[in-house]
């Protein structure tokens, strides 16, 4: 009979115990996952609209180019969104998308908030297109290459460190602002020195981010969440890890990047 009770009532509890457990991890690791799906898809939707884009851009035969860019012979469109006022609309355009959808985002629904980050993954290729017109494809290449990898192992510490990182982060912003505030005046110095320290220095920022911002989008998932609220936070945490990956890779770009002659 003590057998019998032995395995009715602490086995129960015990399993009852793992289960839910289980269920949350599951949850979690598909939450997780649909982050970077998310993210993923918008990389791909950028780096195909850049291609484009670059193709779009390039004169074939340069004695019908209608602007020149450097040795780049441009096609009228070419010309168009890189050698006319035009540009500015195209450099600033991801920036606006980025504010309006951090601020509407709580009164989007969970599919327009992901139609929001497709577009704005889209708009960004088309931003990040003058990278191919700039520096060699295979350059760009082994940047890219160089991104994931480390953006990979750092997301990984992220998502798997007992280590609280809020005050690393807090640290880390500090130094974005610094950051955004130091390239607005290379704006107007223009010095290619002063432009390669803070090449390194997004790096190791954004470095950060990456672990920090894994952390932080793990921490927000909650089991309750309905379907909206999860994709919701889904798009938003693609959305925060997407501009770590796209800040590391241009400034590893201007790092090792090999400009075309």
């Amino acid at each position: 009979m003590s057998d019998f009770d032995r395995n009715a009532a602490a086995p129960w509890g015990a399993t009852a115990a793992r289960a839910g457990t289980l269920d949350i991890d599951q949850g979690l690791r598909a939450y997780m996952l649909g982050v970077y799906n998310h993210m993923t898809l918008g990389l791909a939707i950028t780096g195909l609209v850049a291609l484009g884009v670059n193709m779009l851009s390039v004169a074939a035969d340069p004695s019908a180019a209608a602007a020149q860019m450097g040795s780049i012979a441009l096609t009228s469109f070419g010309a168009a969104i890189y050698a006319s006022p035009l540009r500015w609309l195209v450099m600033l355009a991801p920036v606006a998308f980025v504010l309006f959808f951090s601020f509407r985002i709580d009164r989007m629904s969970a599919a327009s908030a992901r139609t929001m980050f497709l577009a704005f993954s889209a708009i960004m290729g088309l931003s990040l297109s003058s990278i191919l017109l700039v520096y060699t494809g295979t350059s760009v290449a082994r940047a890219f290459f160089i991104t994931a990898a480390s953006f990979g192992a750092l997301s990984l510490y992220g998502y798997t460190t007992k280590r609280d990182l809020s005050a690393f982060g807090s640290f880390l912003v500090m130094g974005l602002i610094g950051l955004v505030l130091a390239s607005i005046v290379n704006l107007f110095v223009q010095s290619s020195l002063f432009q390669f320290g803070l090449s390194i220095l997004s790096v190791l920022i954004f470095a950060g981010l990456t672990a920090w911002d894994t952390q932080t989008i793990k921490d927000m998932y909650y089991a309750s969440d309905d379907y909206e609220v999860a994709t919701k936070k889904s798009v938003n945490g693609a959305l925060m890890l997407y501009l770590d990956f796209i800040n590391i890779f241009t400034s590893m770009v201007q790092l090792t990047g090999q400009r075309n002659d």
